[in-house]
Formats: C-alpha cells, structure tokens, sequence
C-alpha cells in the first residue's frame, strides 16, 4: 500500500503542491508550444503581434511557477525531525511525480496477439499491478515505502520480458516530472520508468536521512545509512540509464547529487565523532579539527559541482547557497578545534611527547611558522600564539558563513542554521577574547591550513534489489525461458494420439514447458506431425507450462484407448 494521498502530513502537503505546480507547468508549457507554432505559421502582422503578447504572458507565468517549484525544493525544514536539539538541516529530495498509466487495453490486446491467450482472462493481474504502480506513487516515508517502490521495481522486470519486445513498441507514453524544474518529459520506454522509479528510491532515502535525529548515536548511523543508500541508487541510476530524457537524471546532476549525498554522511561522521569522543584531550581535539576540515573538503567540491555551466541553472540557489555555508562553517571549526586542542589541554609532558609530535606533523598542510615542534608543543605561549591564530581564522570563516547565509531569501527564513551559525560564531569570539592579552605586541600569524583526515570513509552503497522477492504477476503465461516478448512461435497446433506397439512413438526431456526431444520415423508421433523441438503446453485439457517432466509422463502413460489429446507449440 501507498500511505493516503490524503493525509495532511507537512510532507504530503508539499508533494500535493508539486503535483500541482507540475500540472500548470506542463499546461503552460502545451499552450507556449502552440503559440509558438502559430508565430512560425503565420504571416499576418497583427496575429505576430498578439502571439508575441500571449507568449510573453506565458513565459512570465513559466518562471513563476518555476520559482515557485524551487521555494517548494528548498522547503528543507518540513523533512527535519521534530527533536528539541539543534542540528544543521540536511538538504533532502522532493519525489518525481508521474501521471496515471492505464496498460488494460494494451496488455489484453499483446496477450491475445503474442501469447495467443484470451486476454480477458488476466484482467485480475493487469490491475494488481496496476495498482501497485498507483500505490507507488505515494510511498510512506519509512522501510515500507522503499520496499513498495523496490517492489515495483523489480515487477518491472517481469513486466519488460513480458511485454515489451526488443523492436516493436507497446504504444504506451510514460509521463513523469522533472524533481528539480517541474517539466514533464515522456517516453515509450520502459527504463525511463526504471530509472525515474530508482530516482524515487534515492530520494525516499534523503529525505529519511533527513528526519532522524541525529543528537543521538542511533539517529546518526541511520542517517548515515540513509545517506549512503540515497548516493548508491543515484550513482547506480548514473551508471546504468543513459539518454534520460529529463535534466534531474542526467549525468551531470546525478554525479552532483552522489556528491552531495556523500558530503551528508561525511557531516554526519562529524557529528558521531563530537558525540562519541566527549573527552577533552588533545588528541581527540586534533582529530575533530581534521574530521571538520574534511567535511569542508567535500562540500566545496559540491560547490564547484553545483556553479558548474549545465547545472546550475537548475539547481536551487538556496542549496547551492546551503552548500557554500556549510563548506565555510565548517573549516571555520576545524581552525577553532585546532585552537582549543592548544589552549585548552596542557604542554605535552615529556611522555606524551612522541605520540603528539607524530599527530602534530601531520596535522597541516604545512608546517606553522616558528620555533620547532617540541618547543611549541612544550611551551604555553607558543601554543597560545598559535591557537590565536587559527581563532581569528576561524572568525573570519564564521562571518563569512554568515555574510553568504544572509544573501539568500529562503535561508533567512531558516531560524536552525542561523542559530547554528551565530552559535559557533559567538563560541570563537568569547574563546578568542579569553586568550586575547592586552600586552600582546606580536602580530596574529596566519594560521596554516589544517590536513582533511577522516576516520569513517563514506560508502556508496547500491540498492539491494534482490533484498525485495516478489513474485511474476503473469506467471500463468508460461515460464520466461519460453514465453516471453522476445520469443516469437507459431500459432498452437492440437494434435491427436493414440499409443501404437511401441508407446507414442517420442522422447521427452526437460521441464517446465517439457520438449519433444525426438521422434521415431514411422511412429504414431510422427503421423500426427509432431516434430523435435515442440514443446507440450497441454494434455487432455491440462495446461502443462509448469509441469515437470515425470507429470507429464504419468499424464501421457494414464490414457486408454481413446488416445490423448496434446497440444504444442514451436519456436
């Protein structure tokens, strides 16, 4: 089942206003195509002139919509958890929409034309997939929604041997809307349906990593989990569907989006190590300054992806904005845990010094300015210069984080991450005024930059499709080895048999559909036209698709005298 479209969750109140926003763009869209070929067509003067009006009243109204679709995309705080803590909002993905699909006529008409069966006759199964396609289209936004969508998925596969042979189409158009403008694209293949159903698994996945709380230890491996999946099903859809139709699942914005995923869950290792490493020595602190910097690390290159010529007229601004933020927050704290590790723990004692020197050498990119490692790390002053330094870099990184935050609309609206952000940013400046003496004379150095190291490597984990059994809706059309829409086979022939001195006169083998291995020259078999290579479909009226090779033996050996009545088929 697919939760109730009608609920009036925040979530599906967003999905229903996307929906929306989908259907006006496409009719916009129809009516700019229109006006369009009518400018081209005509050569009235006046005509021209109302045209080139109602296209300018069209295209206005196209950039509202579109605007109005991105304020939607960046609605990330509906997706957050309701918890009392404060962590910084991750970005999560709207799903794709589709429109209805109605397959009754055209799967009844290939079941009588390829399969030679009365299509009436699977009407029962033609809808329960049906259904499962409507119910897809609201997945709950837990474990069960992503079993649905995975059901669907993998009935897919079962639907294309089925269904769709590899030259003829079954003249069905697959609507879906773009996750990030709201065009609608279509196509009569089926692996834009799969790929626009993976880009839903993908997306599901954000936004329950989104939700969790991760204030907690269990919250934050989901999320992790979450994450990692979510980059898995985009790299996997990357990977494997090429010629998308819509921009969401080119390669461009799913490499974007893998990277972005994979900056989540390295924010989110972050978190684990401030939660799990709550002891205050000097070690840890190096190791937290070094976890941030790399978190840094990964958002700029989400950056650089997002500003990219082709995709960032598409990618919402507030995340790209969001982005750029968290990359400046972040080695923001990665100088200000790099200061506290000097300023607040103690010199190195002469035991604890080789352990530290090994940590401190390859602690930055290069070597702070001054006197040598021991004396630095033995004399407090020289300590306290250098963890000044890296505090008036990392107030300069706050401000900025906040001078970027303030540029956007949308993230001003966002009272978490301004609160996260003038948080941290009051946290440096109350440590640096700590430390500040006002008999310093020496000038603040230049704080050198601190070496990214982390001790979780994101992973990019593939869907798991095998983890979801389902079963072939169509099996009573045969087994696939047979019958499917790549095999073609002449119309069924009936043949009568009556058993002669030496039995029927062939050799069977294999199962389900069993085969006429061999015909005796001269036998009742070959009389009746039976050929090497048939396969039995039925006996006596039973239908023999499935059966074993003993069943259908025990069903030819139990005829009397009035012979036995087959029927076969040949590829």
């Amino acid at each position: 089942q697919g939760c109730d479209p009608f609920a009036q969750t925040q979530r599906s109140k967003l999905q229903h206003r996307r929906a929306r926003i989908n259907q006006q763009i496409n009719k916009e869209m129809r009516m700019r195509a229109g006006a369009e070929n009518l400018f081209r067509a005509t050569s009235n003067h006046k005509v021209k002139e109302t045209v080139a009006l109602e296209l300018s009243y069209v295209n206005s109204n196209l950039q509202l919509l579109k605007e109005e679709l991105e304020e939607l995309n960046s609605s990330v705080d509906v997706y957050q958890n309701d918890s009392e803590s404060i962590s910084v909002p991750m970005i999560p993905l709207g799903l794709k929409e589709t429109k209805e699909l109605d397959l009754l006529a055209p799967l009844k008409d290939f079941i009588s034309e390829h399969y030679g069966e009365e299509g009436i006759l699977f009407e029962k199964e033609i809808k329960e997939f049906m259904e499962l396609r409507q119910a897809m289209r609201t997945p709950s936004r837990n474990e069960a929604g992503l079993e649905l969508l995975m059901e669907y998925y993998n009935q897919l596969y079962f639907l294309d041997s089925r269904f769709f042979p590899p030259n003829k189409s079954l003249g069905v158009f697959f609507h879906w809307y773009d996750s990030l403008t709201g065009v609608p694209s279509h196509q009569r293949a089926l692996a834009f349906e799969k790929g626009s159903v993976l880009f839903n698994i993908g997306a599901l996945h954000t936004q329950i990593g989104a939700r969790q709380d991760r204030a907690s230890l269990p919250g934050l491996n989901q999320a992790i989990d979450a994450f990692q999946k979510a980059a898995g099903a985009f790299n996997y859809l990357k990977e494997n569907f090429s010629n998308a139709p819509s921009l969401d699942m080119s390669s461009a914005s799913l490499n974007m989006l893998v990277r972005l995923m994979v900056a989540q869950v390295q924010e989110c290792v972050f978190e684990k190590m401030t939660l799990l490493r709550a002891q205050h020595d000097f070690l840890s602190r190096l190791q937290l300054a070094q976890e941030a910097a790399r978190v840094e690390d990964v958002y700029s290159l989400v950056h650089q992806t997002m500003t990219q010529a082709h995709v960032k007229d598409y990618v919402p601004f507030s995340w790209a904005t969001m982005v750029h933020v968290k990359s400046e927050h972040f080695k923001a704290l990665s100088h200000y845990f790099a200061a506290i590790a000097l300023c607040d723990c103690p010199a190195a004692s002469d035991a604890e010094l080789p352990e530290q020197e090994k940590a401190f050498i390859q602690f930055h990119v290069t070597m702070p300015d001054g006197p040598s490692l021991r004396v630095l790390l033995q004399d407090p002053e020289e300590r306290r210069k250098l963890g000044k330094a890296h505090l008036k870099k990392a107030i300069m990184k706050h401000e900025e984080a906040m001078r970027i935050h303030g540029l956007c609309k949308i993230l001003r609206k966002m009272d978490i991450l301004q609160e996260v952000l003038s948080f941290a940013h009051k946290r440096s400046l109350s440590k640096y005024s700590e430390i500040d003496h006002e008999e310093d004379f020496f000038e603040t150095g230049d704080a050198p930059e601190i070496q990214p190291k982390t001790h979780q490597k994101p992973e990019i984990k593939p869907p798991s499709f095998s983890q979801v059994k389902v079963t072939d809706l169509f099996h009573r059309l045969g087994p696939l080895s047979v019958f499917s829409a790549k095999n073609k086979w002449y119309p069924a022939r009936r043949v009568h048999l009556r058993r002669g001195e030496n039995g029927f006169g062939f050799t069977l083998r294999g199962d389900s559909p069993v085969l006429i291995a061999g015909v005796i020259p001269g036998g009742c078999a070959a009389e009746a036209g039976l050929k090497e290579g048939d396969y039995i479909i039925s006996v006596n009226g039973k239908d023999c698709k499935w059966s074993k090779h003993a069943e259908v033996v025990q069903l030819l050996k139990s005829t009397g005298e009035e012979g036995v009545e087959i029927i076969v088929i040949t590829l």
